[in-house]
């Protein structure tokens, strides 16, 4: 099973783990900046209806999430090339996953009807993801072909959380910037028009040339987004040699599949991946909105999401040393937690600067461990498949796909219930002051519900049988294994 099983051992260098630690930055960069910002793009600045923009976000992560086992499918099924299997698929799908982003922040000058900017952003958005879904599906299989023992494949896991940390730190400083300037021309426009309208009133959108800078500032970000992903993906290709096992053989698709749905271990992680994600991912995709309309504080919104990945990106390498002395499982129930109390805070206070940075600091923690633990975990999943099925070969990519495809489809859900809701409560596009249905509608959406998901997550973690014991033994198999491997492929 393990491609790697079979390199000399002789530990990975600093060199290889920084190439491909940056190769994640492409994925985690696009996805913050469009997990922050795209909703509230489509809404306040396209000015489209919420109904529409549930249907676009929605539609595109499903399709997102169909397409990674598909693309899991052809990349285990290519061609060997001179420089491997999965790197092929990473640097051609670079260029075009690039346009597509581009194109997916681009607004016509002028306002148009929903009759061409739906189909434009939907048909975007679906391009995008399925590119994306082609650059990160080979790029996470890779771990399993760096070489090296266990531990360096932990390590390389390692860096890549941190600096993927760190690129979703950058992202959200560009964002922030574009945030910032949609805030300022808001907040300008609004102040013309409430003076026509009686305070209890809400006050219709301002008017769409008003937008204009906020358009050329989402169109500068998505330009340099696009600049250090081809830089980045460049330094992967370049940097990383794929290892591979000529004797591998294959194993057909649906009896993989089979026996990939019925490994315990594999099912767990995944849905405690699954639940755990789904709940970041509601909580921090209307993070923007609340702040912006109930909290009352959205033109500092940036400095709160500086503050949360910048916690991030020093807490990946503290729970990194966590994980080596308490264990994998035990870190994910030391840190993924701190995100309860956080939210509550949220949720139950308003105009309060200092203390929502407070909590940022926690929410940062916690999602260090969501980065980290569950990425870090699945090898040792891999691997336990690969001792009790010493005949399936090539199944790394079926694995790391179908894992993101629970990730992708439960954010789906996530973000198109969450547009749905506060379309049925009220929420009116570009509008300077909302209900309090819409209030009631982000506070629910920002606390309840991802605590409830994250509690799930955190019982299947709890179920999931993989401890530190079992992974000491499946390190002691698999050298056992390779050991009277080597000698039979060298007669």
């Amino acid at each position: 099973m393990r491609a790697a099983a079979t390199v000399k051992q002789d530990g990975l260098p600093l060199s290889r783990k920084l190439c491909y630690a940056l190769g994640g930055v492409p994925f985690q960069m696009t996805n913050v900046v469009i997990g922050f910002s795209f909703q509230i793009f489509l809404l306040d600045v396209v000015q489209m209806e919420a109904f529409f923009v549930s249907l676009i976000l929605f539609v595109s992560r499903a399709w997102d999430a169909v397409t990674d086992p598909l693309v899991g499918y052809l990349v285990s099924r290519s061609v060997r090339t001179p420089v491997g299997k999965l790197l092929p698929w990473v640097i051609l799908s670079m260029p075009f996953a690039v346009l597509f982003y581009i194109c997916l922040w681009f607004t016509p000058q002028h306002s148009v009807t929903s009759a061409f900017s739906v189909p434009w952003y939907l048909i975007m958005s679906c391009l995008f993801e399925t590119l994306m879904t082609c650059y990160d599906v080979p790029y996470t299989s890779l771990n399993m072909f760096l070489g090296g023992h266990q531990r360096d494949r932990d390590s390389a896991t390692a860096y890549r959380m941190s600096v993927e940390a760190l690129a979703m730190l950058v992202g959200s400083v560009i964002q922030g910037q574009v945030l910032k300037v949609y805030n300022s021309e808001r907040d300008q426009a609004c102040q013309e028009l409430v003076q026509n309208y009686l305070p209890t009133q809400i006050t219709p959108s301002p008017q769409t040339a008003t937008l204009h800078n906020t358009r050329k500032a989402f169109m500068t970000s998505a330009l340099v987004v696009g600049a250090v992903f081809f830089l980045c993906s460049l330094v992967l290709f370049l940097g990383v040699r794929e290892q591979s096992d000529p004797g591998q053989t294959h194993t057909p698709y649906l009896t993989g599949l089979r026996m990939l749905v019925g490994h315990r271990p594999y099912q767990r992680l995944v849905l405690g991946f699954l639940f755990s994600s789904v709940a970041f991912q509601m909580s921090m995709g209307n993070f923007a909105i609340f702040c912006t309309h109930v909290a009352g504080i959205g033109t500092q919104f940036q400095y709160l999401i500086l503050t949360l990945l910048t916690t991030a990106a020093v807490a990946v390498p503290v729970w990194q040393l966590a994980l080596l002395r308490v264990g994998k499982k035990t870190t994910v129930f030391m840190g993924l937690p701190l995100f309860i109390p956080a939210l509550i805070t949220f949720a139950s206070v308003s105009d309060n600067f200092p203390v929502y940075v407070a909590m940022c600091v926690l929410a940062g923690a916690s999602l260090a461990t969501l980065f980290l633990l569950p990425w870090s975990m699945l090898p040792d999943v891999v691997d336990d498949f690969a001792v009790k099925n010493p005949t399936c070969r090539d199944l790394e990519p079926l694995f790391f796909s179908c894992y993101v495809f629970c990730n992708k489809l439960g954010g789906g859900l996530s973000v198109g219930i969450s547009t749905m809701v506060l379309y049925f409560t009220g929420y009116k596009a570009g509008a300077c002051s909302h209900g309090d249905g819409v209030a009631t509608a982000l506070r629910v959406l920002l606390a309840p519900v991802p605590i409830f998901l994250l509690l799930v997550g955190l019982c299947f973690f709890y179920l999931y049988p993989i401890n530190e014991a079992h992974r000491q033994q499946l390190r002691k198999d698999l050298e056992q294994a390779s050991a009277k491997k080597i000698p039979n492929m060298t007669k």
